[in-house]
């Protein structure tokens, strides 16, 4: 069946531009590219340009050459994208670098993050929103997508299980108090 958004002969004017213009397309940017993955992106978002601006591509040897100029701009907007991240990626490490040593960390931190790992993961990322993101019993719903009252049951069971594998409900009360010592 035909999909009714592709005009007639669309489809077929495509697949003869893709197997016509491929090779020279995937040399054009295998010269200019660092990596196979470069080239495969370069290739796949070149191609949808021409799929979704298939009208403005000219007919015979004309069609290769707009391929290339539209490569040529993917190039291009991948370079910029990939010098972005390179720059992000250079400022978080100064930051991180900055950042003040980590201190020592306390044995029964060992003993926590133990027992979180065993932890089943809804029960992990309801804690986790509770105590790593701060949030309250609304905003977790909204994160889960269930109702208030659900979330603030799953977070007390959450809770009650972690007690439970802790051991005591004295290993409870002390990392709650370095919960809080650490704010």
């Amino acid at each position: 069946m035909q999909d009714q958004r592709v005009p007639p002969g669309a489809r077929d004017r495509f697949e003869a531009l893709y197997l016509a213009c491929y090779p020279p397309v995937y040399r054009y940017a295998l010269r200019r590219t660092d990596s196979a993955d470069d080239v495969a992106d370069v290739i796949a978002e070149t191609f949808l340009i021409a799929w979704r601006r298939l009208d403005d591509v000219p007919d015979g040897e004309g069609a290769v050459l707009w391929l290339y100029a539209t490569a040529r701009r993917v190039l291009a907007n991948h370079r910029r994208g990939q010098s972005r991240r390179t720059a992000l990626a250079a400022r978080l490490r100064d930051e991180l670098s900055a950042a003040p040593p980590v201190t020592a960390p306390d044995p029964r931190v060992d003993t926590v993050r133990d027992a979180f790992t065993a932890l089943a993961p809804g029960d992990r990322e309801v804690l986790a929103l509770a105590c790593w993101e701060g949030l309250s019993g609304p905003q977790i719903a909204k994160v889960l997508g269930c109702s208030g009252a659900a979330a603030r049951l799953r977070l007390h069971r959450a809770r009650k299980r972690l007690a439970r594998l802790l051991g005591a409900a004295g290993e409870f009360r002390t990392t709650t108090a370095l919960r809080e010592e650490s704010r």
